[in-house]
């Protein structure tokens, strides 16, 4: 059977037809140009294909495109130019295929986004889901703590310039 779903793709609005079993990857890549949700294992275990569903990450290699009608969906594609945490990455050289970092990114905006000062150890256990077969790890785990730092300086200049 299909349906009409009106997909936020990174702002902007997409009404597709799907069919009951329309995986949100395949829609988001065919229908809405998202190319930076991608497939690495197709059972949910890898994170390549991770996108923000509504500020939450979800496997879109598991997920229903149906489902997800009317929620805001974030992909790499949609991050602006000068993200702090893209940029992150790319000053600590936190990739170097690059095929994983899309997940990794989002993943980290989610984790910052609940907990704006992570541990190094919340930081693993919060991206323990997503696979980096480059073995970047320990670069990727440094980008997440400077993308926190960057942002908590950010919020304390925000702070000091209210104050003055």
């Amino acid at each position: 059977m299909s349906a009409t779903v009106e997909l936020i793709v990174n702002g902007v609005a997409h009404r597709v037809v799907v069919e009951d079993e329309d995986l949100l990857l395949d829609v988001l890549r065919t229908r809405a140009d998202a190319t930076s949700v991608r497939e690495g294992c197709g059972v949910g275990a890898c994170g390549a294909c991770t996108v923000l569903a509504d500020g939450r990450s979800v496997s879109s290699c598991l997920a229903l495109a149906a489902r997800y009608d009317g929620a805001r969906i974030t992909t790499a594609d949609g991050l602006p130019d000068g993200d702090e945490v893209v940029d992150a990455f790319v000053a600590n050289r936190a990739m170097q295929c690059g095929y994983c970092i899309p997940g990794f990114v989002l993943m980290s905006h989610e984790l910052l986004a609940e907990n704006p000062s992570p541990s190094r150890e919340e930081i693993t256990d919060h991206l323990e889901g997503n696979i980096c077969r480059c073995g970047t790890y320990s670069e990727i785990v440094a980008a997440v703590e400077s993308a926190a730092e960057r942002r908590a300086e950010a919020r304390d200049g925000d702070l000091m310039g209210e104050s003055a």
